[in-house]
């Protein structure tokens, strides 16, 4: 069995372990660290693209199941609370304080208050979130039709279903929120396919309640699928887990540092994630007042956008945080604003000609995707109508996701928190202002929703990377520069194409426009890229060409 050494850094450590050796053998500087946070980030993707695509289908089926009505409209939501109290629980906020602790200890070879540290969590995580569930529970009747969804109160049908699948769906919460403890004790130790993979799992557990369970029991079936989906999104990642042959201790942890160091850097990022968390709930709770399939169109909507943004974003993120955690515990600041300025280069050159592929294509991914049983051509508009404003922040939520990591890796949770907060409380009022402007227009008011989401996201990426900046003394601005106006020029050159493509299709198969449109769009953008002579492009080759030549 290979030592943590061997895992993390993939040569063996000698048996005084520990500082000495991570200083002496462990040589995290700008290359090496870019290569290895490049090979994780093309694991993650792969593992992303791969949930995005199981993803896909649980969306088509569920689509086609139930469209834009009511009862989907109800089942979003309900589905709210239970996430709710997962993010503010065990979600990106414990992920963002667990990591750092976590990878800090097993760097410096302290594998016993490592693992005592993950068993505390992990009871503390049950038994908040086993009360959360249960007066959320009790309470239902009052978070729906107060809090949540009161446009609904003009439907009593609606209300009651609402309360009922919230009630069923609470417990995945705690499942959901033990499976984000193992996911961050697996990225730590530089294991990511499989946690990046569990999404997969969760959309699996869906499509089983779709196809096996909704045609006897309706929606009740979808709420259903998504117990078992979250059941299955930990199961997957045990066995992993269970090979790192770490102890379980039964402690809450109340006297240990390592636990207050968490609570530490976990409680500013805490109060970000409620304010995001609240900016969901004033969207359903404004939606639930709009036209019928307003709120699942948003879901939907936020959901397509997220697909290129986990697959680049996240992908580069999750890889990249124990690589940056690991500079800052040597104290390698220099190597790590070249790892990051890299890391945002590089989501550059991806995000652009993804926001603005998605944007020209949008109505005829809709179509092929979803438009079939009671998804029609009204619930198209409406889901493409929502997804025009959101991928236009496509960018911003890339760069979020990523410096927001950067500034955890420091172990600073409260700089983006106040950025976030910030943003997120002129995200309320650009949702107010955006969808009473969007009415007065006569356009569809949940448009002005996504809008207010992706200016807010925006304006968050600016103000966290102009703070990184001036942190590190520098991020290689001209490096990312270069590569923004690169990525610009070549997803212009893209532009055209796809625009002369579509002029060209108007009125042919959705599959032939979508299908056609990816070749041309990615075929023109990697062609133009080329010849404006992108590093990235050339390493890439490069690596392709020894890999079949070896």
């Amino acid at each position: 069995m290979a030592t943590i050494h061997e895992r993390l850094f993939g040569v063996k450590a000698p048996p005084c372990g520990k500082v000495w050796f991570i200083i002496t053998h462990m040589t995290l500087n700008g290359q090496s660290a870019n290569r290895q946070i490049a090979r994780a980030a093309g694991t993650v993707m792969l593992a992303f693209i791969a949930s995005n695509l199981v993803g896909l289908v649980r969306q088509i089926l569920m689509a086609g199941a139930f469209g834009t009505q009511a009862g989907i409209d109800a089942f979003s939501a309900a589905n709210r609370v239970s996430e709710t109290l997962f993010n503010l629980v065990a979600g990106g906020a414990l992920a963002s304080a667990f990591i750092p602790t976590f990878t800090a200890l097993l760097t410096r070879g302290d594998r016993q208050r490592a693992w005592q540290l993950a068993s505390a969590i992990a009871n503390l995580i049950i038994l908040v979130l086993v009360l959360a569930c249960i007066l959320a529970a009790v309470f239902a009747p009052w978070i729906v039709s107060n809090i949540l969804a009161p446009g609904f109160a003009s439907d009593p049908e609606k209300e009651a279903l609402t309360i009922s699948l919230l009630r069923i769906m609470l417990p995945s919460a705690v499942l959901f929120g033990l499976s984000g403890l193992v996911m961050g004790i697996l990225n730590s130790n530089r294991i990511f396919f499989w946690p990046a993979f569990a999404p997969a799992m969760y959309q699996v557990g869906i499509i089983i309640g779709i196809v096996v369970l909704a045609p006897t029991w309706g929606i009740y079936g979808l709420a259903i699928g998504v117990l078992l989906g979250s059941a299955l999104h930990l199961v997957l990642q045990l066995p992993s887990l269970w090979r790192l042959k770490g102890n379980f201790y039964p402690t809450m942890g109340w006297d240990s540092p390592d636990v207050y160091e968490v609570a530490r850097l976990m409680a500013p990022r805490l109060l970000g994630v409620a304010v995001v968390q609240l900016n969901f709930w004033i969207n359903t709770r404004l939606a639930s007042q709009f036209v019928e399939g307003s709120v699942i169109a948003l879901v939907l909507a936020f959901s397509l956008m997220l697909m290129p943004q986990a697959a680049i974003a996240q992908s580069i993120a999750i890889a990249a945080m124990p690589t940056l955690s690991a500079q800052v515990a040597l104290g390698k600041l220099n190597e790590m604003r070249l790892s990051l300025a890299a890391s945002l280069r590089g989501a550059l050159l991806l995000s652009i000609p993804a926001m603005v592929g998605l944007i020209l294509l949008r109505r005829p991914v809709i179509v092929l995707l979803y438009q079939r049983g009671k998804f029609d051509s009204t619930s198209t508009e409406l889901v493409a109508w929502a997804l025009l404003w959101f991928v236009a922040g496509l960018v911003g939520h890339t760069f979020v996701e990523i410096l927001s990591r950067a500034f955890y890796s420091l172990h600073d949770t409260r700089t983006p928190v106040l950025i976030g907060i910030a943003a997120m409380s002129l995200n309320v009022l650009f949702s107010y202002g955006f969808s009473a402007l969007f009415f007065r227009l006569g356009w569809l008011p949940h448009g002005g929703l996504a809008l207010a989401n992706s200016l807010a996201t925006g304006l968050e990426a600016g103000g966290l990377f102009w703070l990184m900046r001036r942190r590190l003394n520098g991020l290689n601005g001209r490096m990312i520069l270069d590569g923004m106006v690169k990525a610009i020029l070549a997803t212009l050159a893209m532009w055209l194409s796809l625009w002369v493509w579509l002029t060209w299709t108007q009125g042919k198969a959705a599959w032939l426009v979508v299908g056609g449109g990816i070749v041309i769009g990615v075929v023109v953008f990697t062609a133009s890229i080329a010849v404006l002579g992108v590093s990235e492009f050339k390493i890439v080759l490069g690596a392709l060409k020894r890999r079949f030549a070896g």
